[in-house]
């Protein structure tokens, strides 16, 4: 047989049409970018899908979206815990940056709470027994607008196990009555901004005044700063971003009482 009906694959690899390697550079980078991740270590791909979806003009599905992001491999836990989250952080620094609006900042978080509001829905939860069932209180104080965070920490609750309620922004009356009718085992008050420290601060005298020493209280969401200085400053029992922290907390707190 004539050596010429061999194929030589370097001649077959030198030969190949120019489209051929532009089509495989760019299978290679969308590849790579869809690997990158940001600083967070989340996906960036799907970060900046999740950004384009949630600040598009025109109609908004939250199933639909969130169909995508499981398609992208993403978990419903990592949906609550991380993404939505982040991307609300990226939503505020765009803003201040004046890369977009408020009303857009707006929408988007709307968006991103119904997002939550979907994921929420198909979670796998923590079934405890009603005697080991917490009751938690998540609370927005007065000035404060950070019900995004809010809802986060509700679905996260809920997927522990905990009973959950909500307070947004009750006058000092309507708290005390609730709080006397059914004190929480444990009460999150969610602050994003120094500015309502002080109101923060008030809300606590009037859980202390209207549930007394037993019910835990915890000061989380964005704010900054020392963790003592914060409890001192409020009269909170524990300052912490970590949801679980504060239910551990929680947890101890009742367990050591039971000794006593």
């Amino acid at each position: 047989m004539s050596t010429d009906d061999h194929t030589d694959p370097r001649g077959a690899w030198r030969n190949r049409p120019v489209h051929v390697d532009a089509l495989a550079t760019r299978v290679i980078s969308v590849l790579s970018d869809r690997q990158a991740v940001s600083a967070d270590g989340l996906r960036r791909f799907v970060l900046d899908h999740l950004m384009r979806a949630i600040l598009c003009p025109g109609p908004f599905s939250a199933g639909n979206l969130f169909e995508e992001l499981r398609g992208h491999r993403v978990t419903t836990d990592d949906i609550i815990d991380n993404y939505v989250p982040c991307v609300a952080r990226e939503l505020g620094s765009d803003w201040v940056a004046d890369d977009i609006s408020f009303a857009q900042v707006t929408i988007g978080t709307l968006r991103l709470q119904s997002l939550v509001g979907e994921a929420a829905r198909t979670m796998r939860l923590d079934h405890k027994t009603d005697q080991g069932r917490l009751h938690v209180l998540v609370l927005v104080p007065a000035g404060e607008q950070h019900f995004l965070g809010a809802s986060v920490l509700d679905a996260q609750l809920r997927r522990m196990g905990c009973e959950v309620s909500s307070s947004y922004d009750e006058d000092a009356g309507s708290l005390t009555f609730r709080l006397m009718q059914d004190a929480p085992d444990l009460i999150l008050i969610t602050c994003a901004r120094s500015e309502t420290l002080e109101s923060a601060r008030r809300t606590v005298q009037t859980i202390r005044s209207a549930a007394g020493n037993g019910t835990v209280v915890a000061l989380g969401g964005a704010i900054e700063g020392d963790e003592e200085e914060l409890k001192d400053l409020t009269g909170v029992d524990i300052v912490t971003r970590r949801v679980a922290e504060a239910v551990s907390f929680c947890m101890a707190r009742s367990a050591a009482s039971l000794r006593l």
